[in-house]
């Protein structure tokens, strides 16, 4: 399936990437980040659509996919991703491009264009991490919940699905495919199915890479992020956006997302205080002390408020779940090339 992308390869002083490309030639150019638990074949289905439009690049980020695997330095935040991806569009000769991210590539689009605003065209945030950080905040204003970081993180990974998926293989990916990428209705071509479990199953597992280390706390949920590995790079410990809301050059940005995403959603199932308020963590205690994330109501505010001070930006729902680009693929592309032309 796509046989006729062939994927490419760039070495830099930081890492070796693997990426798509398709479109060359064409005077806009589109760079697609993928999230986690995923890579760059998540975004195959959209090369012949976009390619029309736009020389689209797509690459593998650090960990993910085929490019190395080097480990994450989650002190930083999402700055190793997006450190490796500037010295990537260097390399490509990009010097001024649109940016798309997806989940966590949501998060990584957003750090580039903190440090590297006047490169960005326009910025697309596909069911973007949260501004404040997955999981561990509360409010709309992404207050955090002390002690800084708890219940985000490695310590979170389900280990009873990273033991099931280790055992079944493929049979367990395209279950967890099913469940928390697309909404229930949803049918996939088995062929495509393929490409994504091998997406999914890419992930580099090990010391600094995935999940990453982790604390105990006596406070409940009783994980701490620890200093190395991608999802301690997501904690609120580590990563905070809201230095987007005070650059001076501030790119248009549109917002996509699923209806029924429930990954970056309010109510979030992979999100503790979610899942402690309908019993499945034991010793939940209380919307006081651990409420859900409000995820959406968060970037919605977040985005509300880079409106305030100078920016724009818009909303695009679309039905679906957290894959809702490849649920509604034509909806997709018409809302993205629309919003870039």
């Amino acid at each position: 399936m796509f046989e006729e992308y062939t994927q490419q390869y760039i070495t830099t002083g930081r890492l070796k990437t693997a990426y798509y490309r398709a479109g060359q030639g064409n005077k806009k150019r589109l760079m697609l980040v993928h999230g986690n638990l995923s890579s760059s074949v998540f975004f195959l289905p959209l090369l012949p659509a976009l390619s029309q439009h736009f020389d689209t690049v797509i690459p593998d980020l650090r960990c993910f996919g085929n490019s190395q695997a080097r480990p994450i330095d989650a002190t930083r935040g999402f700055r190793d991703w997006s450190d490796d991806l500037v010295e990537f569009t260097d390399a490509l000769g990009w010097d001024e491009f649109s940016l798309l991210g997806w989940s966590l590539g949501g998060g990584v689009a957003m750090r580039y264009t903190i440090d590297h605003s006047d490169r960005i065209e326009k910025l697309i945030l596909l069911a973007p991490c949260p501004p404040y950080g997955f999981g561990g905040t509360k409010e709309e204003t992404g207050e955090p919940i002390y002690p800084l970081g708890l219940g985000t993180g490695a310590g979170c990974a389900n280990k009873a699905m990273l033991l099931t998926t280790a055992v079944q293989g493929k049979k367990a990916l395209k279950r967890i495919l099913r469940q928390f990428y697309f909404s229930p209705h949803f049918q996939l071509n088995p062929e495509l199915e393929e490409l994504l479990v091998e997406g999914v199953a890419s992930i580099k597992t090990g010391d600094g890479m995935y999940p990453g280390d982790y604390y105990y706390t006596m406070s409940w949920p009783h994980v701490l992020p620890g200093e190395e590995g991608v999802l301690n790079a997501m904690s609120p410990k580590w990563s905070n956006q809201s230095a987007l809301l005070d650059l001076i050059r501030k790119p248009d940005v549109l917002w996509i997302r699923g209806i029924e995403d429930d990954i970056v959603s309010d109510h979030s199932i992979i999100e503790f205080g979610h899942l402690g308020s309908k019993g499945l963590v034991p010793g939940w205690p209380g919307p006081g002390k651990y409420p859900a994330q409000p995820m959406i109501a968060q970037t919605r505010h977040f985005l509300n408020e880079y409106r305030k001070r100078g920016g724009n930006y818009q909303e695009v729902l679309l039905p679906g779940g957290h894959g809702c680009h490849l649920e509604a693929e034509g909806q997709f592309v018409f809302a993205l090339t629309s919003f870039l032309f």
